[in-house]
């Protein structure tokens, strides 16, 4: 019986390494799956793989032969590199932390360390970017420009010929020819595989003068950067299915509907206490009909000693209900020297009536990746060598899961800070490492707690459903208590800054409630804007019932609306110039100040037209419109999947309960340093431009942001004092 399949549309995509003209005739480039605007990063997974260890070997190889050779000519050029005024550039992104929790919690006195470094320095707002989207953001940090040159506008981009959506960081073009050899099929050639974001990062621009920067899982860095430095790709990594992360659930349940999110549900028949499975893994691209990599493993149930018994590749492993394993590798075999290899939890979530085993996402093996995860190529497996293995998925911690209620509050946590251990331990070991340059890091667990687990912080929020299942203890504090591990992580960092270090722990934007989903989808079909296809209820999902040839315009992603375009959309209806800035001008006078009658409130404050926003040569590819939401709203889970028929405004009653996708005014970041600021009203924008100048550097003239800290105040800056 086959699995019931979901993936989410940002499938992710990947770079093959090329090392040898060998391998050339032996990469693997993506057949368009069924569904072709998930992304074809499944395949890829596979011959990436394909001689890495070698590659590996000869890629360090040759960095030791040519060491004394480089090191020479850095003593040479030393005396040419910029004055700097500071040694160390130590930049702690706490993705998320919002303002207010922040205020309130020192106020309190549970942040000493926060409210230590805010008296040695500065605490005040970061403002964001628009929209307030971690993508977006995230890349205006590294560029110290607007979306409109760096490229990014939010998760997903549409592809204008069929108005589905795709992932908005990573291109990859098809690859049709193909050597046939029996039932083999080899590429004949490279995919072209492309990072969309534009703009040089700061750091690329620090390592053209000779400042070396660690980089550590920053969002939009894959594939990775090739700079002088080390880099650990972040948000986009895929897992080996080629998806933003997929779960596994083997169950002997009735099968029921399929999950909405992020899963994969398989059934297991037992025979007495045992039953057999398989893992499915990325496709076999050297095959006709690419038929998925398996790898079967064996579950014995021990329901008297509450045990679980799973054999799998050679390994057995104990299990005990409620309790997540460590990292198992799985390795699948597609054709004799040709192996990849992923890396996953389990943990039996019931062995009573019915047996349930679930799987975390099948992460790239750190220690063997089958992707560009990193630069050097080699810097992922240095790091597994160091910490052990580690998640190396975009977005790593399981909110899909939680959010079908697969797993619970506990398990989920123990995720979180799993991951936030992981990072720390990669982050102290290259802080301790680094006598000069810059070292850049981002923890991920403020933004993925507070989204499953604002419903706890607010009175009468749709999504509390306290003990209905999701929660195996009492987690109101989860949010609390994450602000003060944060507050630990600042304390630490802060016994290691010495007096010519700049310390920067920044968000990059704040959070607020989810409560209410808003459907702009179907708001275009009610007023006349959007259109369905005859005998269509507007109940498929990413706009498949949309007649194109009589729409004007659609909403897409987490905060964009487009217009029909004549001559950018394949079917467009509106003409560009004075109908389409009608058009626009017609949609924001009716949309602003939307209100929700149900509840007696304003549902979207402010629509935004990108033209007036954003400036630079990738204008043209933004959203016409960006929705400025009011705090407790956001876009509905309907109209983030493409799904017309359904109401404009709903309660949102899953675990996902907060959100920082609204009007970016209400949502700005935090902003704490050692040194005391000198400009006004800091911005997000403001960092990449000011992390040059420390250095000596002069910002490139397309840098919009300004310069924090003037070289007299750096200069004069209080040497940090520890208790």
């Amino acid at each position: 019986m086959p699995p019931t399949r979901t993936t989410t549309p940002t499938g992710a995509l990947a770079r093959p390494r090329v090392s040898l003209p060998l391998t050339v005739a032996l990469i693997l480039a993506a057949a368009a799956p069924a569904d072709a605007y998930i992304g074809p990063g499944a395949g890829f997974a596979l011959l990436s793989s394909f001689l890495v260890l070698f590659t590996t070997i000869v890629v360090a190889g040759l960095s030791l032969l040519i060491w004394p050779f480089r090191m020479a000519w850095r003593a040479m050029t030393r005396a040419t590199r910029p004055k700097a005024v500071i040694k160390r550039l130590i930049v702690v992104g706490l993705d998320g932390q919002e303002p207010k929790l922040t205020d309130r919690f020192m106020k309190e006195g549970k942040l000493p360390n926060f409210s230590k470094l805010a008296e040695m320095g500065s605490y005040t707002r970061l403002a964001t970017t628009y929209p307030s989207l971690s993508p977006v953001a995230w890349s205006s940090f590294s560029t110290g420009t607007n979306p409109g040159r760096h490229n990014i506008f939010d998760f997903l981009d549409r592809d204008r010929r069929t108005y589905l959506p795709v992932l908005s960081s990573t291109h990859i073009g098809k690859l049709e020819q193909f050597l046939k050899l029996g039932k083999f099929r080899i590429p004949l050639k490279a995919p072209v595989i492309r990072l969309l974001r534009k703009s040089k990062p700061f750091w690329s621009i620090l390592g053209e003068h000779d400042i070396w920067s660690t980089i550590l899982r920053v969002p939009i860095t894959f594939p990775p950067d090739r700079f002088r430095g080390a880099q650990l790709s972040a948000m986009s990594v895929p897992d080996l299915l080629g998806t933003q992360g997929t779960f596994l659930l083997y169950t002997d349940r009735p099968a029921g509907a399929k999950f909405k999110e992020g899963g994969l549900r398989f059934p297991l028949e037992f025979t007495g206490d045992r039953a057999d499975a398989a893992i499915e893994g990325p496709e076999n691209m050297f095959l006709e009909d690419n038929p998925p990599l398996k790898v079967p493993f064996t579950i014995t149930r021990d329901r008297e000693k509450q045990r679980a018994k799973v054999e799998l590749n050679g390994t057995v492993l104990e299990l005990e209900p409620g309790k997540l394993s460590d990292w198992v590798t799985v390795t699948f075999g597609a054709v004799p020297g040709v192996k990849v290899s992923g890396i996953t939890r389990m943990m039996v979530t019931e062995m009573d009536e019915h047996f349930s085993l679930y799987l975390t996402p099948l992460n790239i093996d750190p220690d063997k990746p089958a992707m560009p995860i990193s630069h050097p190529s080699y810097y992922a497996t240095y790091l597994a060598k160091k910490v052990g293995s580690y998640s190396t998925l975009g977005l790593a911690e399981d909110t899909w899961a939680l959010n079908e209620d697969v797993i619970d509050d506990g398990t989920f946590l123990q995720q979180a800070y799993d991951i936030d251990r992981e990072r720390q331990e990669m982050f102290f070991s290259s802080l301790d490492r680094l006598r000069e340059g810059c070292v850049v890091c981002v923890f991920d667990a403020t933004d993925r707690i507070q989204h499953m687990f604002w419903r706890y912080i607010e009175d009468g929020h749709p999504a509390d459903l306290g003990t209905n299942g999701r929660s195996n203890g009492d987690h109101r504090d989860a949010i609390e208590k994450l602000y003060r591990h944060n507050d630990v992580l600042v304390g630490k960092v802060l016994e290691r800054v010495k007096p010519d270090d700049l310390l920067l722990v920044i968000s990059d934007h704040g959070f607020s409630s989810f409560r209410r989903g808003v459907n702009l989808n179907a708001w275009l079909l009610e007023n006349g804007y959007l259109t369905l296809k005859d005998g269509a209820d507007g109940g498929a999902e990413w706009l498949r019932d949309v007649d194109w040839a009589k729409t004007k315009a659609y909403a897409l992603g987490l905060t964009g609306m487009f217009l029909n375009l004549q001559g950018r959309e394949s079917q467009g209806t509106v003409a560009p110039g004075e109908e389409a800035a009608r058009l626009k001008a017609e949609i924001i006078g009716k949309l602003n100040g939307l209100r929700d009658d149900e509840k007696d409130e304003v549902g979207i404050n402010e629509v935004f037209d990108t033209a007036v926003l954003y400036d630079g040569p990738y204008t043209q590819n933004a959203p016409d419109l960006l929705i400025g939401y009011n705090a407790g709203y956001r876009t509905s889970w309907d109209c983030a999947t493409g799904v017309v028929s359904a109401p404009l405004f709903e309660n949102n009653v899953k675990a996902w309960s907060g959100d920082h996708c609204i009007d970016p005014r209400l949502v700005p970041g935090v902003f704490f340093s050692n040194f005391e600021v000198d400009a006004e009203d800091p911005a997000l924008i403001d960092i990449a431009p000011t992390a040059l100048h420390l250095f000596g550097v002069e910002p490139p003239k397309h840098m919009e942001g300004k310069i924090l800290f003037q070289t007299k105040s750096a200069e004069a800056a209080p040497a940090p004092q520890h208790a």
